[in-house]
């Protein structure tokens, strides 16, 4: 359901919660080193404003869902706390040896955000055909590797290896967002159809 295939009615869709300008600029920072470090242009880059941490990736979702899939998002947000987040190094789907995504690792000290991510994802599973995660991994996609030549890799690797503990941030998430997703010819356009609080702050 990622391929944008969607007849009028539907919204692309995912859940996620938003990153600080602060975080942003960081992670920024680190896309121009990599670009700077590895020879060629073997790396789709995200934007900025593409930025986030997806909780979950729920595909095409007829509209007339969209006000009962909120209220659902909601409720199970209810029972969190806020939650208080660093992003902390890089990392590779699946691995550094054939990597296809290049990614700033985020998580919590609590272990909170696995707990949450599990909630939304049972919470909506009548809302989305997209399988479930096996084991989810708190992210931010730097970047996207189509495909990548052996000496590429290698390169790669020896960049990533002295960014393996890079920090990039830490803030208070205290609400998660239903995002909707609009192909167009410069690339994916996010906007934000609703909020869901995470109550108790930290």
């Amino acid at each position: 359901m990622e391929d944008g295939t969607a007849n009028a009615r539907d919204f692309r869709l995912f859940i996620a919660i938003s990153l600080p300008e602060q975080v942003k600029d960081e992670i920024e920072k680190t896309q121009r080193e990599l670009r700077e470090a590895l020879p060629g242009n073997f790396i789709r880059w995200t934007k900025r404003e593409q930025f986030h941490l997806t909780l979950k990736f729920l595909g095409n979702v007829a509209e007339t869902c969209v006000a009962d899939l909120s209220n659902t998002l909601r409720a199970a947000c209810l029972n969190f706390n806020a939650l208080r987040l660093r992003a902390e190094g890089i990392g590779f789907f699946p691995d550094l040896r054939f990597p296809r995504v290049v990614w700033v690792g985020v998580h919590d000290s609590k272990n909170v955000l696995a707990l949450l991510q599990n909630a939304i994802e049972a919470a909506v599973k009548s809302f989305t055909s997209e399988v479930s995660e096996k084991e989810f991994t708190g992210h931010v996609t730097l970047g996207r590797i189509p495909r990548i030549r052996r000496a590429e890799a290698e390169a790669l690797k020896k960049v990533a290896l002295g960014m393996s503990e890079r920090f990039f941030g830490e803030w208070v998430a205290d609400k998660v967002e239903l995002i909707r997703s609009e192909l167009s010819s410069s690339g994916s356009q996010y906007t934000t159809l609703a909020n869901f609080p995470l109550p108790n702050k930290q």
